[in-house]
């Protein structure tokens, strides 16, 4: 007796186990085809869509995983490049993107991006499928940070390339990831060194503030990425100050690009709420004024920017021995990775602080309420001079 009723105690654990299964493997099932139909309403929303007509998140034909994400992370009303680059990118079409500094170009190639592996069901197997290249550590972390936000209910892979790490901890996990937020070097690097990194399924490359990636700095960097990708691709390019060039377009493999701008209406390619002053001194004086600025405004985060790591390096040790009573950071090209982050970070939090910076931190990057800019030493040009000036924007 005392046997038969084990062995049925025994059949009634093991059923619900069955059962189990069973349900768990109807509703990834469901899932799928769900996602399936999804996505074929998806696509003819986004054929039939006006970008006119948009004026939330919600409007554009997004996958609910993405929309998801948007509404979590307060995502609800997306600015003009926004509306207007986005319905392009959807329909896979390449994107040149002009828009002020601060206007929200991040979001308008990252959704794309997302929403093109979606579509293609992109897994780990596939290997890389899109890639984000931008001119310096900092915005490219920046950008990894926002795309793991608004990514977190997709089950795609992404790695943050930017040096800073052993080459050999990279190496272990770059070709399991489909898609790479990097700086050109570390890329270059990467195509040359590591034996498994394959880019041959690569479906997209955007790169940010592409007016810089393609410049003399960056400019046999980027011819030997080119060669190393395939031609049939989806290629975005978003920059406050963009390129035009036929040169720059040809050698990057854009299909008829659709050439979109928020600014070329307008008066200025800078924030109009933006106020903009200047100050003429003796050079032996800039110390000085800038000592008496900061001073008057102690209360106020601000930003410095100069010309070299030197400048950078000099200015912030005279004003540590001057003590003038906020707290003072210094941020360039020649310190290691994770310092540069923990400043950036660091500031960003701060409600009154002083970082004096080269033109490193002078792109892209978000830094929440600063209220001073001041350009000490002279930018190189006009648009950098945009660029610095839009950290405030």
């Amino acid at each position: 007796m005392d046997k038969g009723k084990k062995n049925k105690k025994a059949e009634s654990t093991r059923k619900p186990k069955m059962k189990s299964k069973w349900a768990k493997r109807e509703a990834r099932l469901r899932k799928v085809k769900d996602e399936e139909i999804e996505m074929s309403a998806l696509d003819q929303d986004i054929l039939a869509l006006d970008a006119s007509t948009i004026t939330k998140f919600s409007d554009i034909p997004l996958s609910s995983r993405t929309q998801r994400a948007l509404e979590s992370c307060a995502y609800i009303n997306p600015t003009e490049i926004q509306k207007k680059s986005i319905p392009i990118a959807l329909k896979g079409l390449d994107v040149l993107g002009a828009a002020k500094t601060g206007s929200g170009k991040t979001l308008a190639f990252l959704i794309p991006l997302l929403e093109c592996l979606w579509k293609l069901k992109w897994s780990a197997i596939d290997g890389l499928g899109a890639l984000v290249i931008s001119p310096t550590r900092e915005l490219a972390y920046q950008t990894f940070e926002v795309l793991c936000k608004i990514g977190k209910h997709h089950d795609i892979s992404a790695g943050l390339i930017i040096g800073g790490k052993e080459v050999s901890f990279e190496q272990q996990r770059i070709h399991k990831t489909n898609i790479i937020v990097c700086t050109p070097g570390r890329l270059l690097q990467h195509m040359d060194e590591t034996p498994n990194f394959d880019c041959s399924n690569l479906k997209m490359l955007v790169l940010d503030e592409a007016d810089r990636i393609l410049d003399m700095g960056f400019s046999e960097t980027v011819n030997a990425i080119i060669e190393n990708l395939p031609e049939e691709r989806q290629t975005l390019l978003y920059s406050a100050t963009q390129t035009s060039s036929v040169s720059d377009l040809a050698r990057l493999s854009l299909h008829d690009p659709e050439y979109v701008s928020v600014y070329k209406d307008s008066e200025a390619t800078t924030p109009q709420e933006l106020k903009q002053s200047y100050v003429v001194c003796e050079l032996e004086d800039k110390i000085n004024f800038l000592y008496s600025f900061i001073k008057n405004h102690l209360k106020s985060k601000i930003l410095v920017f100069l010309s070299s790591c030197k400048q950078v390096k000099f200015t912030y040790e005279v004003y540590r021995r001057l003590r003038p009573g906020v707290q003072l950071m210094a941020l360039y090209g020649k310190q290691n990775q994770i310092k540069r982050v923990a400043i950036y970070n660091d500031f960003c939090r701060k409600t009154s602080a002083v970082l004096f910076a080269t033109d490193i931190a002078a792109r892209g990057l978000d830094f929440p309420a600063v209220h001073w800019v001041i350009q000490l030493d002279c930018p190189e040009d006009a648009n950098t001079y945009i660029h610095r000036a839009g950290r405030t924007a």
